[in-house]
């Protein structure tokens, strides 16, 4: 098989229907039909001799085959995408692209809303999808072009993989008004002493301050597991457990609860830092880098332009306006 003899707009559909799993969903990202999909699919098979998807319900399952060759395929269509662009040609309010971004739930919260209005505004063609990624799965997903960018924790990773610190936050440690053995400051004894919650995408495995807590040679006890903060806060409000998590979403959390907040008892990990991460092959691709610029501008001009007097201001505020709590049900 000749390349010339190839229509490589196949494997842009190809790469859409194994992101999507469904060929409907995938012809809305293509902005093509149904009849187009189902004849564009039925070309790359009788191409590349292979079903490549296997019908299951509503969902396309894609064979050995597919999950063979996808990350050569992303690869190849990100290297002519990035190719095709000039920044002379790349203009914002005009281009059609669907961003794959890896987040943290806390940082949905606090970036995704000042972003969101930007692209509204500057980039009405330009969608966002994101997603809860494993560390251990980010070199991977960026480098095959499944995923543009990623916001996390500092990790370790080749040097194919870009990275810029975006901000950091203080680690603070949520109770509840009126908790039995919470004084003004908390140590680290009296942290250890208490039941927690951890909030977790995994089922097992030791969240960042239980690593760290490791290294030391301390241990906590964990007695809830969840998914989200919002739960973890309100759990936190009904119970004595304690719940650590980053101060400036603590505090867009807490408005609703009325818990109080403590600074992190163990110096070494009284920061938690932020980083954007990519791929080098999208180091110059321009709207990938023109996204990056709006994530840095969102996180300076919003997350950044609350100070730390604005931070203490806002927790007085918070003090001075809270309600009396119900007693604990465990009180």
């Amino acid at each position: 098989m000749h390349l010339s003899q190839v229509d490589l707009n196949l494997f842009v559909v190809l790469e859409a229907i194994y992101r999507e799993g469904n060929l409907t969903r995938a012809g809305r990202q293509l902005k093509l039909t149904q009849p187009a999909m189902s004849h564009a699919l039925k070309r790359l098979r009788e191409l590349l001799k292979d079903p490549l998807f296997i019908r299951e319900g509503a969902n396309m399952v894609p064979t050995p085959f597919s999950r063979n060759m996808i990350n050569e395929v992303r690869q190849a269509l990100q290297i002519l995408e990035v190719s095709l662009y000039e920044d002379r040609n790349f203009d914002p309010a005009h281009t059609r692209r669907d961003f794959q971004i890896g987040f943290w739930e806390l940082m949905e919260s606090t970036i995704l809303p000042p972003l969101a209005k930007v692209m509204t505004k500057a980039a009405p063609e330009i969608s966002i999808t994101t997603s809860r990624v494993k560390r251990r799965e980010i070199e991977m997903e960026l480098s095959s072009g499944s995923m543009d960018l990623a916001l996390d924790i500092p990790i370790t990773m080749s040097d194919s993989i870009k990275h810029l610190p975006l901000f950091s936050d203080r680690v603070v440690v949520m109770a509840r008004e009126g908790h039995p053995v919470m004084a003004h400051e908390l140590d680290l004894d009296t942290y250890l002493r208490q039941d927690h919650v951890l909030v977790s995408s995994r089922r097992l495995g030791p969240s960042l301050v239980d690593a760290e807590l490791n290294r030391k040679g301390r241990k906590r006890r964990i007695v809830l597991r969840c998914q989200h903060y919002f739960a973890a806060c309100r759990v936190v409000s009904e119970t004595d457990m304690l719940l650590t998590i980053p101060e400036r979403y603590a505090l867009m959390l807490n408005s609703g609860f009325n818990n109080r907040l403590y600074p992190f008892p163990l110096k070494s990990l009284q920061q938690l830092e932020i980083h954007m991460y990519w791929h080098e092959s999208a180091e110059n691709d321009p709207p990938n880098r023109w996204l990056r610029e709006q994530i840095k501008k969102v996180v300076d001009d919003s997350l950044l332009a609350v100070d730390e007097p604005e931070l203490k201001r806002r927790a007085r505020t918070a003090e001075k306006n809270r309600v009396p709590s119900r007693p604990s049900r465990r009180s």
